[in-house]
């Protein structure tokens, strides 16, 4: 039973892993759900960690390269295959030379797995991150990333659908995130140390919004998950 905690974060990887096989053959949609699961599998190992009290430094640095896979590499390649699209268009379209895509295809996707790489190190070493956090966590940059793809493909909205085909925008979207993983803005962590309401107030706060908003909208409103995240986080300062 002490291995299972570890077993969990490997399905994290796997996950994140299969994900990027999805990705290079161009279904960025399964690749996203993929995505999602390994953000399950990140809740359930802490969860069992903390249930069967088997914590090891094994686990906490197998969870943190899981995480860099999975919330920074697999995101980073849906960024790639986005922009990659849009601009391969604007190219076509004689708004942008070869030589400048080329240079933006390869440059811009890859700050965000370097960017999550250097938060989980940082994770790993500030003993002060516990139940708060001093940057933006992995898994809220996948969850960036995913509930636009997501909801561009249920929702069918002309705004998100808009906002994947324009090379600006998504390397707006892309740097953002990435520099918002290294910037020391306290943010709440996604990490329960129990189930009790007390101290876990903002959390709580949180899901209740999110189960809202998936509810009432369903696909069409995804992108709205992250601001309030950030809304959130800025209210618990507060208390």
């Amino acid at each position: 039973m002490r291995h299972l905690p570890n077993f969990i974060t490997s399905l994290n990887l796997a996950s994140g892993f299969i994900s990027i096989i999805f990705i290079l053959n161009g279904d960025i949609n399964t690749a996203s759900w993929l995505i999602l699961a390994a953000m399950i599998f990140d809740f359930l190992d802490g969860f069992a960690a903390r249930a069967l009290k088997a914590y090891s430094d094994i686990g906490k640095e197998l969870d943190s390269l899981a995480d860099v896979v999975s919330f920074g590499v697999a995101p980073g390649l849906i960024i790639y295959h986005l922009l990659h699209a849009a601009l391969t268009h604007t190219v076509q379209s004689g708004f942008s030379t070869t030589w400048s895509a080329s240079m933006m295809l390869l440059i811009v996707p890859s700050i965000m797995p370097v960017c999550a790489a250097l938060r989980l190190a940082v994770f790993n070493t500030d003993t002060t991150q516990t139940t708060s956090s001093e940057v933006y966590q992995t898994p809220a940059n996948a969850l960036a990333v995913i509930s636009i793809v997501l909801g561009g493909y249920y929702s069918g909205s002309d705004f998100l659908i808009s906002f994947m085909s324009s090379p600006i925008s998504l390397i707006i979207l892309s740097l953002s995130l990435s520099v918002l993983m290294v910037t020391r803005i306290p943010l709440l962590s996604l990490k329960f140390r129990s189930l009790k309401i007390k101290g876990n107030e903002g959390r709580y706060i949180l899901i209740v919004l999110c189960a809202a908003i998936i509810s009432v909208f369903w696909y069409r409103k995804y992108s709205w998950i992250i601001p309030i995240y950030i809304i959130v986080s800025l209210f618990s300062l507060l208390f």
